[in-house]
């Protein structure tokens, strides 16, 4: 995780001003498992720290080694995070990819690439500059069997001449990717600038695109969701993580590992205060946080869409048996095994109404890095003041990529445990019954284990129960858990964060999105703007829906709901439970598996306005 840093680089004096300066994007096509991504991080870092806003989103194979994998960074002096349809850098080092990648290079871009790969279809509208990576890796030093995995430093060096890249912040992010090993900074650093400086001699120069510095990062950091997404859980007191390794969601699990022996350690003893297990399986990760959350430990696991489908009955159990769990989705493309490294919002409902019979769960929709670590936390205090396992679906976009974002907000508040009765409470209740509705919320009380009251003892069971926790067939003692479980749910309504909405004075069309869609919705509505088209915008950050939705869809007579999925997952929700406005809902869906770019959304809009 990056830390908090206010500087940012001076400007270069005498620098000549590129045509575009800090607009533009760059892809870096390589080979997976070739050390690109360390390239990658450096680039970005380096131009991150020159206080440009940078955003990167990675492109990658499922598997180990091998296949292509693509890396853009868009630099956006507005602040842009969403995908382009289009990058004006290219960087070629993959010869299986080069021809396609060049031919989708605009008119007077710049494509990077070895000397000694050739071009099937070469362009005279592009400015080509090849390198002698080989020679310049040879000529550093680099020991024979490290060539290929720093020969992509040749690129980096390369990138900071002609784009104007300060090269003491590229030296810096080297030393923070290192953490401080000289000899691996040393002999990266000594490729870069043998690279920069080769460039600087004998490559042609270019005014058409280059950085510049800013001070829009200042007191920024670059951190991804699902690092985020661990720091909430254990700012929020998780002591119980059970996991299986499943793409994308398995770095989240990696994070906690990381980072809860520095945090989660007793400050007095040094003892580790929780336990975080790989399971042999997503079932068996389902089943120890939910026993984990019966003993009242603070529990939670991390998986994606096929390990969702595979813990089905365990979080049945825990919705009927009103035990608190925490399940982080972090979201691909499917159905089944479907494309792993792909994002999707394809689990949406799955989510919502997961388990048989009539399920309804929390689930809750980060769409920042904020809210990334804010519901890693907030997850925990809803399971427990709801008693029932609480959802989070983030997505690989999210999760897996970098993402700018202010400092983290630090609660000061004391955990909220819920409803949890004491042995001096139990004392002063006459009749207590574990699923009884005393406070007409549907929501009962509990006690933990280890209460040495004799009256703390109840049965858990996912059977037919009544009020006192005893089983029961009975058609009435049925039917009233259902409803008092349906009165549970309208209560989430009011305890789950709310829709962010920003309204327009006048402005008749809405558009609604959720999670990861936020900034190519934020730049589609300036676009449309441009067009004459004023939007208001509201982000649904959880479910169920409350009022606050049916109010924004009043107020507007035509709404966009804006999604990536193939059915339109959130737009059928809403149809359904506000059905008085499903004339008024109109869809704005793709499935492609790329994240999503703000002309998308635009031209769904105006296609369908103009229908």
């Amino acid at each position: 995780m990056s830390v908090i840093d206010t500087d940012v680089s001076p400007a270069h004096p005498g620098a000549t001003v590129p045509r575009h300066v800090n607009d533009f994007a760059i892809v870096a096509a390589t080979v997976n498992g070739s050390g690109s991504q360390t390239a990658n991080n450096v680039l970005i870092r380096a131009i991150f720290k020159m206080g440009i806003p940078v955003s990167g989103k990675n492109l990658f194979p499922s598997n180990i080694q091998g296949l292509p994998t693509w890396y853009t960074m868009r630099i956006s002096k507005d602040g842009y995070t969403a995908r382009r349809e289009g990058t004006e850098v290219l960087v070629a080092f993959n010869p299986r990819t080069a021809d396609e990648d060049l031919a989708a290079l605009p008119e007077g871009g710049l494509c990077l690439y070895p000397n000694d790969m050739k071009f099937a279809k070469p362009r005279s509208d592009v400015h080509l500059y090849p390198l002698p990576v080989k020679e310049l890796v040879k000529q550093s030093g680099v020991d024979v069997k490290l060539r290929d995995y720093i020969a992509n430093m040749v690129y980096v060096g390369a990138l900071a001449e002609l784009l104007g890249i300060d090269m003491q912040q590229i030296h810096a992010a080297l030393e923070r990717h290192f953490r401080g090993k000289r000899r691996a900074i040393d002999l990266n650093y000594n490729v870069v600038v043998a690279a920069a400086e080769w460039t600087r001699a004998n490559a042609p120069r270019q005014d058409s695109f280059g950085v510049m510095p800013m001070d829009r990062t200042a007191g920024q950091i670059l951190i991804d969701g699902n690092t985020a997404a661990a720091l909430g859980a254990l700012c929020g007191g998780v002591s119980v993580v059970a996991w299986y390794p499943i793409t994308p969601a398995t770095s989240l699990a990696d994070a906690l590992t990381e980072y809860a022996p520095v945090l989660r350690a007793d400050a007095e003893t040094g003892t580790t205060t929780y336990a975080i297990v790989q399971a042999e399986d997503e079932l068996a990760a389902a089943g120890i946080i939910v026993g984990a959350g019966w003993a009242g430990a603070r529990a939670m696991t991390s998986t994606s869409g096929p390990g969702l489908s595979l813990m089905n009955e365990f979080v049945g159990l825990a919705y009927f048996a009103e035990v608190p769990a925490v399940i982080w989705d972090v979201m691909r493309m499917g159905p089944s095994t479907g494309l792993p490294t792909r994002v999707s919002q394809g689990d949406l409902t799955n989510a919502y109404f997961m388990g048989h019979g009539d399920t309804h769960h929390v689930c809750l929709l980060p769409g920042t890095m904020a809210e990334c670590f804010e519901f890693g936390r907030i997850a925990f205090d809803l399971a427990e003041r709801l008693q029932t396992p609480v959802l989070v679906l983030s997505d690989l976009d999210l999760g897996m990529n970098n993402w700018m974002t202010g400092p983290f907000e630090y609660p000061d508040a004391a955990l909220d445990r819920g409803k949890v009765l004491t042995a001096e409470q139990l004392d002063q209740i006459k009749g207590w019954g574990r699923y009884r509705d005393v406070d007409g919320d549907g929501i009962p009380y509990r006690t933990l284990p280890g209460n040495p009251h004799p009256r703390s003892a109840y049965l858990s069971r996912g059977t037919g129960h009544n009020e006192y926790g005893v089983y029961s067939e009975r058609s009435g003692d049925w039917q009233q858990n259902l409803d008092r479980l349906t009165r549970k749910h309208h209560t989430a309504r009011g305890l789950v964060p709310q829709p962010i909405i920003e309204l327009v004075a006048g402005a008749s069309i809405g558009l609604v999105g959720f999670g990861s869609t936020d900034g190519a919705i934020r730049e589609a509505r300036d676009v449309l703007a441009a067009q004459g088209v004023a939007t208001s915008y509201m982000r649904v950050r959880a479910l169920p829906l409350g009022e606050a939705v049916r109010a924004f869809l009043a107020e507007h007579s035509h709404v966009y709901v804006v999604e990536m999925n193939q059915d339109g997952q959130l737009h059928q929700l809403i149809q359904l439970h506000l059905p008085e406005h499903a004339g008024d809902v109109r869809s704005v869906r793709i499935c492609d598996g790329m994240p999503l770019t703000a002309r998308f959304v635009a031209d769904g809009v105006l296609t369908q306005e103009r229908a």
